[in-house]
């Protein structure tokens, strides 16, 4: 850098003698006996070592003398001579207060170096020109300074020793760095690909379940088979850190959030989402996404402790073929998605040693992502919040749901042509039926039971499992040309719900095989028939192989195909133990549930009668509540108990919570008899009726929850809002959301379908439209509703926005992440008084200038944006801008302006910028960047200001600090996050 740059033109003979006097004496060495060898150590003022303040002082006044002499204009007014060699002198005395080395200050440089120096002396307190002045001769003695310094003698030695730090340093560093890179010899990459590979191939395919079709055409593409849940937020955990109403794909949920817990029903697609989500990590192998899929029923199934990273793949064909370390580095750089199937499925017992398993596996490597899936009754709500996990259930499929599933399973099938047609008018029009198809197990085997019965299926849900084990029991192995023994169901059946009863028992779902073998064994002698098959390992394989029923997870393991089946035969075993006492004294574990209403279905009246009686007679909600769950499985009962279980459960209405609201709701549609009048209900009896109801999933709650149109809570009407895809579409937004008073924000319209189903509604809603909406869908909805707030988000085949036009109601408008080819004209001259836009089409400033109502808007634009272009009429309240360039020219006007967010790049193009800013003295939140500050405080005044932020994380400049304090004294000074947190 040539001395002329900074603007003072001096002969080194002149400025080098008085720098040289500013350091004492040096010595011979690298100067390592003072430590650390700080810049400071070597000034000649510190321990009076030849140069005071005076002294200082003196060559101060000499380097300004000279510097005026020097040929040009005089860049100094008369009078001021003294005041900058004052300054100047303060600011070569802060010398003695850097921690820097020579080194270290070599390597920054003069201006780097000069801009440290100012920071550590105090702030001059000049005039503008003196300021500039000041400056220059700083930045010209720093350049001296730093020459002086590589001319001593022991620089050269200390560099060496610096260098020396440095190379042993970065050494260090790289050797660390190494163990964390994939290994140099390419096996890690090589292994890597292998295990996506094999994952990819091992998740990709579904079976059909419950048919026999021809070879190898029973298994069916994941695509294919995978129909995308929502799920919503969890109710008593940390659902009120989520937004209402909260609901999401299920398949995006690790790019939502990093830690998850997933509660769904038995059947509710848990296991199959586990896949999708592994199928789709392993597709884009750029993303560098390294999922592993963890079974904990099978990592548990001898009891014993849980696998650390290097036995993830015990049970894998790919066992002991990973590198040495290879999950340790997957999980220590953050790539792993961590997929926890079945907290539900270990016994209660284990649960807590799970927690802490994945508790210690997060501490040790932090930053990976996790979803824990598990039963919702089976953990505590917010089992996981000590781990910051976000809890959110699986919702049951909503009408368009189980119209997808059951067109892609009969098309998988090959069923004949009209059966899918046929299947869903009697789902549409028998409510029992509808009830049951809540979840893909119980889709798969409708469908499979209608093929197979030619459109005829069973009313209940117990006469539709015995119609699938009947079904899966008596295979068509004859008509595939196979000869086996013929052995009737009922022996099969005897010796099945040993199994069941077992693990049940247990608090198992998954044993050994030779376990599975020994309880057949015991059990054939009382079943001699079933020896047509041979001795019990053939019996085993037999159900293995020809049922369906049975699946080997494992070699040597063996479990029910579904939970289902175990708890169904195990009520069987059951009953047929006499077992109702053992029944009754499980109500309170969450796995024996469905064990005891099958066991109430299944029972002759005695029975249904002594297990009633036995639940009644405990006392415990859950299990009065079970008591009266099972009274829909009991045809034939005494009446004066029905109405004993009907009496015990009034105690419990209306349900105190969340939780109690869906576990009496999920009892079934008789409980909307016992929920409360809406006529008289207040806020929180609303509340807990409505999502009770919600949970029946019966078209009969659809008039029920339609008499709570014109309530005032909010929860109760984001309630409302939130059931919309659990019930028919057009009954549900025609009986509920149209008649709704005022009428809804924030609905959610998924599919062309929803778009349709809406027609009126009491005046303009507020909707929320996703991705999946198509363009004509949605140019016929808005040319027949009038809406009060739209957002758009992630659309990336609009092609253009003509269908807002005309839209006279629309105040709120948010438009993200859409096509950037997008035709934004069809904004101009909307009445919007609200506007996020986070997409960079050209246009939309055009737009926004035509906006004049406007009073807040967010602008996230790859554009310059200008105040100037605002409309007349636009009176600004709220105003955030990420934006190349902001010219704040004219926003003084806008003198209502409370929160002004200027974006992270802004810089000030003058005074007259901080001269707009002072106009809007009811200003009360800011956030500038830092390099603003210094001009914020010398020009600004802010008096209503109560927040500033800042951009950045340096720490703030000596004494910005309490010149903050005294420029906005109402104002806390705190940092922005980053522009990706907005």
């Amino acid at each position: 850098m040539d001395a002329s740059v900074v603007g003072i033109r001096l002969a080194s003979g002149v400025v080098t003698p008085l720098v040289r006097k500013l350091f004492r004496q040096e010595e011979a060495g690298a100067g390592l006996v003072d430590r650390p060898h700080r810049i400071s150590s070597y000034v000649a003022w510190r321990e009076k070592r030849g140069l005071g303040a005076a002294d200082l002082r003196r060559l101060a006044d000499r380097l300004v003398e000279e510097a005026l002499r020097a040929p040009g204009e005089r860049p100094l007014p008369p009078g001021e001579e003294a005041g900058v060699a004052a300054a100047l002198a303060a600011t070569l005395y802060a010398l003695g207060d850097l921690t820097l080395s020579d080194v270290e200050a070599v390597r920054l440089g003069p201006q780097a170096f000069a801009r440290q120096l100012r920071a550590a002396a105090p702030h001059p307190g000049l005039s503008r020109d003196a300021e500039l002045f000041h400056s220059r001769l700083v930045d010209l003695a720093c350049l001296h300074i730093l020459n002086f310094f590589t001319r001593r003698s022991t620089f050269v030695a200390s560099t060496l020793v610096e260098q020396s730090r440095l190379h042993a340093e970065t050494i260090a560093k790289v050797d660390e760095l190494l163990t964390r890179l994939p290994r140099q010899d390419g096996r890690d990459t090589a292994f890597e690909a292998r295990y996506l590979d094999y994952l990819a191939r091992r998740h990709s395919a579904l079976t059909i379940f419950g048919l026999d079709l021809e070879p190898g055409s029973s298994r069916w593409p994941l695509d294919a088979a995978y129909v995308s849940l929502e799920v919503t937020a969890a109710p008593g955990t940390r659902a009120e850190a989520l937004p209402a109403p909260y609901s999401l794909p299920a398949e995006r949920l690790p790019a939502e959030h990093h830690r998850v817990l997933l509660r769904g029903e038995a059947g509710s697609g848990k296991t199959t989402l586990i896949q999708w989500l592994a199928v789709s990590a392993t597709r884009d192998p750029r993303a560098g996404t390294v999922p592993f899929v963890l079974p904990l029923r099978s990592l548990t199934r001898h009891g014993e402790r849980l696998p650390a990273p290097h036995e993830f793949q015990a049970g894998s064909p790919l066992a002991g073929e990973a590198p040495e370390g290879w999950e340790g580095r997957v999980l220590r750089d953050g790539r792993a998605l961590l997929l926890v199937d079945g907290v539900d499925e270990i016994p209660a017992a284990e649960r807590d040693r799970a927690r802490d398993w994945l508790a210690n596996l997060m501490t040790a490597y932090p930053g990976n992502r996790w979803l824990v899936t598990s039963r919702p009754s089976a953990v505590r709500p917010d089992w996981l919040r000590g781990e910051d996990f976000t809890e959110v259930t699986l919702a049951p499929m909503s009408r368009a749901n189980v119209g997808a599933f059951v067109e892609r399973w009969h098309t998988a099938a090959a069923a004949p042509e009209g059966y899918a047609d046929l299947l869903l008018d009697s789902v549409r029009t028998k409510p029992d039926l509808a009830r049951l198809a809540t979840n893909p197990l119980l889709c798969g085997l409708i469908c499979a039971l209608h093929r197979e019965r030619r459109g005829f299926l069973p009313a209940g849900r117990k006469e539709l499992y015995t119609a699938a084990l009947s079904m899966l029991l008596h295979r068509r192995d004859r008509e595939r040309g196979l000869r086996l023994p013929d052995l009737a169901e009922e022996p099969q059946l005897q010796l099945l719900q040993r199994l069941a009863h077992w693990l049940i028992r247990n608090g198992r779902t998954e044993m050994d095989r030779s376990r599975a073998e020994d309880l057949i064994a015991s059990a054939l002698p009382a079943v001699p028939v079933a020896r047509v098959l041979g001795e019990a390992p053939l019996v085993y394989r037999h159900f293995l192989e020809r049922t369906g029923l049975l699946r080997a997870p494992t070699e040597d393991t063996v479990e029910f195909v579904h939970r289902t089946f175990q708890d169904y035969l195990g009520a069987r075993a059951a009953l047929d133990e006499g077992g109702v006492g053992e029944l009754a004294g499980h109500s309170d574990d969450d796995q024996w549930e469905d064990v005891i209403r099958m066991a109430v279905a299944q029972g002759r009246p005695r029975e249904r009668t002594e297990i009633i009686r036995a639940l009644l007679d405990r006392g415990t909600d859950r299990s009065v509540l079970l008591a009266y769950a099972s009274l829909q499985f009991a045809a034939e009962l005494d009446p004066a108990l029905r109405a004993e279980a009907e009496a015990a459960v009034r105690h419990l209405l209306p349900p105190r919570n969340i939780d109690e609201a869906q576990e009496l709701g999920r009892t079934g549609p008789l409980v909307l008899e016992l929920l409360a009048d809406p006529g008289t209900a207040d806020d929180h009896e609303a509340l807990m009726a409505v999502t009770a109801a919600g949970e029946t999933v019966s078209e009969l709650a659809i008039p029920y929850l339609a008499r709570f149109h014109d309530s005032s809570s909010p929860e109760v009407r984001r309630a409302l809002v939130s059931l919309w895809g659990r019930f028919d579409t057009r009954a549900y937004a025609r009986e509920v959301l149209a008649r709704l008073t005022p009428p809804p924000t924030g609905l959610l319209v998924h599919t062309d379908t929803q778009a349709d189903a809406l027609r009126a509604f009491a005046g303009p809603p507020g909707l929320v439209v996703g991705s999946e909406v198509t363009r004509p869908a949605l140019s016929e909805l808005f040319s027949r509703v009038r809406v009060s707030e739209l957002s758009i988000d992630g659309h990336r085949n609009l092609g253009d926005l003509d269908f807002l036009r005309g839209q006279t109601s629309l105040e709120r408008l948010r438009i993200s992440r859409c096509d950037p080819s997008t035709d934004v004209s069809g904004l101009r001259r909307l009445p919007l008084r609200t506007a996020h836009l986070d997409f960079g089409t050209p246009g939309v400033h055009e737009a926004i200038a035509t906006w004049d109502h406007l009073s807040h808007l967010e602008l996230y634009s790859p554009q310059p944006w200008s105040a100037r272009r605002l409309a007349p009429g636009a009176r600004l309240v709220h105003l955030v801008l990420d934006t190349p360039a902001a010219d704040v020219t004219d926003l003084g006007r806008h003198t209502e302006l409370r929160v002004l967010n200027l974006g992270h790049r802004w810089r000030p193009a003058g005074p007259a910028d901080w001269a707009e800013l002072s106009r809007l003295e009811r200003l009360e939140e800011l956030a500038v960047p830092e390099e603003a500050l210094e001009g914020l405080v010398r020009h600004v005044r802010l008096p209503a200001l109560r927040t500033l932020q800042l951009y950045g994380d340096r720490t703030l400049a000596p004494g910005m600090e309490e010149r903050l304090g005294e420029r906005f004294p109402g104002a806390v000074v705190e940092p922005y996050g980053p522009v990706g947190e907005q």
